[in-house]
């Protein structure tokens, strides 16, 4: 068992993400994990993760706030929503609201090739 405190938990840089905070919960730096690793991130009003694919199976639940997902069409996420990418889906976020949406993100290690 391993107990990661948010004020303990390890800052990361996500590509193509501008204004937004985000932090490792669980594997990679944080911690030995075998399948996936867990982040946690803050979108301030403005925040974008910008368009890219995923490199590995991904899932993202909303705890808090809203967001627009641009994949297969516009979708705007909130608090408790949750939503699966298979490897390779291209995605963006935005949060075009007022305030602050914090969202939980899941994501596999990318098999080996």
């Amino acid at each position: 068992m391993r107990i990661t405190r948010h004020a303990d938990a390890v800052p990361y840089v996500a590509p193509m993400h501008t204004g937004v905070d985000t932090r490792r919960l669980q594997g990679l730096e944080a911690g030995p994990s075998e399948n996936f690793w867990v982040g946690l991130s803050v979108y301030p009003p403005g925040g974008i993760a910008e368009s890219s694919p995923t490199r590995a199976e991904t899932a993202y639940v909303v705890l808090d706030g809203e967001l627009t997902l641009t994949c297969e069409g516009q979708h705007t996420l909130r608090k408790h929503d949750s939503v699966h990418f298979g490897p390779g889906e291209t995605r963006e976020l935005v949060n075009a609201s007022d305030r602050d949406a914090t969202m939980l993100v899941i994501i596999a290690y990318p098999k080996e090739s």
